[in-house]
Parts: structure tokens; C-alpha cells; sequence
């Protein structure tokens, strides 16, 4: 017979904390005069029910220390007013990745690494509250017909949450924190995402109008490449962006962000990323910027690119510049048209000219591994050619990947294009050589 289980000291303590914040939520539900509530703004709302939990407080005889107290109080509000739990962790701007599998299990990403956190639910009930609450904002839903759901936080983040029964042990939750002031160029060149002569090759190339794919891994940092990249786009151009969970934050004022949704609870309603271009078409954009191509949308998006839209962006999911051109052609397919391959071959080159590769190595440091030109067609082949890279050339003592930024010497095609753009680099930019060291 198994023997009873006993609960350490610090394991009642927490259990005993979470029972009295529980209480104190639940009256304080009670006393909450909603009409009046709703009257109050964010801040002296707060200050109110503050000194109501506080009073709820002294009212319990169980004995608590400061500490205890205020963070009893600050947990009340959170649950109340915030995203309880995940609170903690949102406030930390070092965290970006945060990871929840089931309630009691979260783990969270600062600077790189990823370590379990001390925060949990409840329950999984507990847990499913604060999807709902954050789903909501946004006009999303998740439930037994619909378990899985892809949205994005007040504060710009990405959410994506799987439950019950799809996920079997508890809610599964990801959040690709973003933050409300995304990284800017300046920043970028801080943490040697890529150097100088890079930046002014890619300036260049969205001031000539180049049709330009950010190529890369999960969490290579590919949609933070493509904001820092848009910020070159002059203020003048009408821009349309489409995305399944808005994160772009273009700075232009002349900007359309389009949406898709997904299908009601009778299977009806879905808009795809595929409607949106088609639409985007007829809306006289003079830029088309597709969060992530993923599907059908790419056929119509590579034809807008041949069809008066130059300039335009996309990301896509792929680890090399060859293996990104596999993809489109897998995409392409998948829009239900058997074409030759070599017409398909010959309308992905004729459309894409420049590739740039994003990485996240190994211990976390996230790079632009190449820069790599579409030249044109070679009987049946896609030809490129590598403009820069990133070598890498080992791990250090504390396991992050560390090389070298290489210039090949090629000297990109499109030169002329950017000359007559007004963008004049100088020669030296393309010497081979090693531009730097990391």
C-alpha cells in the first residue's frame, strides 16, 4: 500500500497563500460595484480596488509578513485586472519566449537561454481563463470545436494556444514576445545581427524597389527583420500587409493591415491569406508585404511581384536560400495549378531577387547568414549567387556559436537598378574579405 503523500512546509505555506488570494478574489468579486467600475478609468480604477484588497486583507486572520502582503495584493490585481499569472513574466523585458506546457509547468527564454520558471495556474480551468481573456480582446475563440487558435497580445506579442484533447496534459501556450517598442536598426548592429555594409545593401535594395524574401528558422527573428527592413520603405508608398496574427509595426503612415479570419463555429466565414492578396490586388498598393507565406497565397503573391508591385516582402519558413526556393516551388503547388517546372522555376526567378537568410545559433545569438542574389534561369536551375555569409567557427565557453562575416567579392547584378534608384555604394563594400569578426 502506498503511503500517504506529505507535503513539505513550503509546499503548505504556498498552497495556504493561494487559498487566502482566492478568498480575497472572491469577495472582492462580490463587493465590485460594476456600474460603477465601468466609470472609473485604468489607473484610478486600480488605486480604488487596491485599497479595497488591502481592507480585504486586514479582515483575514491569517498572519503575514510585508512582502507576503504586498505580493498577496499585487497577485489579486493581476488576476483582476491583468493576465494573472503570466503577469510576472510580461513585465520582465528580458524574457522572449514564454512557454507554458499544462499549468504547472512554465518555462520562459531570457537572453537565449531557457530555464523553468517558479510561476504556475492553479489548474488547468485557471489557465483557460486567461486564454479566454486574452483571445477575446482580439475577437478569437478557442474550445472543443476549435481547440487550437494563433493571435496576437495588446502589447503585440504572439500568442498561439493548444487545449484539451488535442494537448493532453493541460492548455499548451506559446508567446513570441515582441514588445512595444520592436528592435530598431541601431539596435541590431549592437548585438552583431549583421554589419554595416549589409545594412546599406539592404537599404539600397528596398529604395530600388527589389522583391526581397526573409528566409529563416522558428524564432530566427525573421518578423523582426522584416519591421527593421519596412522602416526603409519611403513615407510616400501606399503599403498593404497581410498577416494571420497582426505583428507587423510599419512607421509609414500610409499603411492598410489586413487580416485573416478564421472559420466560424458552423466551418463558414474563413478569409485566407490568399483572399487578402487577391483583394490587395485591387486596393492600388504600390507595396505588398505578406507576414509569412505559407500556402496557395504565394502563387498570387510571386504575381504580384511580376505584375507592377515591386518592393515587396514576405518571410518564409526555410534554413537555407536553396532550401527557401524548394519551398516556394512545394507552395506554388499547392495552389492546385500543375505548371512545368521550368515555367515555375522561371516565374520564381523572374519575381524574387534578393534572399536573406536569418539564423538563431546555437546558445541564441541570432544572425543574417547570408544575402544572396536570384540571378536568372540556367536551362531547368535557379541560379544564385552569395553576396555576404556568416561563417560560423565554433562554440565558446559558454555554449554560444561565434564566426565571421564574410563578403564573397561578387558584385550583386542589380547595381545598376540601385544607381538608378539614387542609391550609390561604394566598390570597397563588396571586397572580398572578412567584414567582422563576432
Amino acid at each position: 500500500m502506498r503511503p500517504p503523500t506529505t507535503l513539505r512546509p513550503t509546499d503548505k505555506k504556498e498552497a495556504s497563500f493561494e487559498e487566502l488570494k482566492q478568498r480575497i478574489h472572491s469577495k472582492l468579486v462580490d463587493k465590485l460595484d460594476l456600474s460603477r467600475v465601468s466609470e472609473l478609468e485604468g489607473d484610478v480604477l486600480r488605486r480604488e480596488i487596491r485599497l479595497v484588497v488591502e481592507h480585504l486583507c486586514d479582515t483575514e486572520d491569517t498572519l503575514l509578513n510585508r512582502n507576503e502582503r504586498d505580493r498577496l495584493i499585487d497577485e489579486v490585481l493581476d488576476e483582476t485586472f491583468g493576465l494573472g499569472p503570466l503577469e510576472v513574466l510580461l513585465k520582465d523585458p528580458t524574457i522572449s519566449d514564454i512557454l507554458i506546457n499544462g499549468p504547472k509547468h512554465i518555462y520562459a527564454e531570457r537572453r537565449g537561454k531557457m530555464e523553468k520558471t517558479s510561476v504556475t495556474f492553479r489548474d488547468n480551468n485557471h489557465l483557460m481563463q486567461i486564454i479566454d481573456r486574452i483571445i477575446s480582446k482580439v475577437g478569437r475563440r478557442v474550445d472543443e470545436t476549435c481547440p487550437m487558435v494563433d493571435a496576437r497580445m495588446m502589447d503585440g506579442s504572439r500568442f498561439n494556444a493548444i487545449i484539451p484533447p488535442l494537448a493532453l496534459d493541460g492548455a499548451a501556450v506559446s508567446i513570441r514576445r515582441f514588445g512595444a517598442n520592436p528592435l530598431k536598426l541601431e539596435d541590431l548592429l549592437n548585438y552583431r545581427a549583421f554589419t554595416p555594409e549589409m545594412v546599406m545593401l539592404l537599404e539600397g535594395a528596398i529604395k530600388a524597389r527589389l522583391n526581397i524574401i526573409i528566409s529563416g528558422g522558428t524564432g530566427s527573428g525573421k518578423t523582426t527583420l522584416l519591421n527593421t527592413l519596412s522602416s526603409f520603405i519611403s513615407n510616400a508608398d501606399r503599403i498593404v500587409t497581410i498577416e494571420d496574427a497582426a505583428e507587423l509595426q510599419l512607421q509609414q503612415d500610409h499603411v492598410v493591415r489586413l487580416e485573416t479570419r478564421p472559420p466560424n463555429i458552423e466551418g463558414k466565414g474563413a478569409i485566407t491569406a490568399t483572399d487578402l492578396v487577391r483583394n490587395a490586388l485591387r486596393m492600388r498598393p504600390e507595396r505588398i508585404i505578406i507576414g509569412e507565406c505559407r500556402g496557395s497565397e504565394t502563387l498570387d503573391m510571386l504575381q504580384a511581384m511580376n505584375t507592377g508591385h515591386e518592393g515587396s516582402l514576405t518571410t518564409i519558413h526555410a534554413n537555407t536560400p536553396r532550401d527557401a526556393l524548394a519551398r516556394l516551388e512545394t507552395m506554388i503547388m499547392m495552389a492546385g495549378f500543375e505548371l512545368p517546372l521550368k515555367a515555375m522555376r522561371t516565374q520564381v526567378a523572374s519575381a524574387v531577387d534578393l534572399i536573406v537568410q536569418a539564423s538563431r545559433l546555437q546558445g541564441g545569438p541570432r544572425k543574417i547568414t547570408y544575402i544572396t542574389e536570384i540571378v536568372g534561369m540556367e536551362q531547368d536551375t535557379i541560379v544564385m549567387q552569395d553576396i555576404y555569409r556568416f561563417e560560423q567557427d565554433g562554440i565558446d565557453e559558454n555554449g554560444r556559436a561565434y564566426g565571421r562575416f564574410m563578403a564573397t567579392g561578387i558584385r550583386p547584378t542589380f547595381m545598376n537598378r540601385l544607381e538608378s534608384a539614387g542609391v550609390r555604394l561604394p566598390s570597397s563594400a563588396f571586397r572580398e574579405r572578412v567584414m567582422m569578426e563576432d
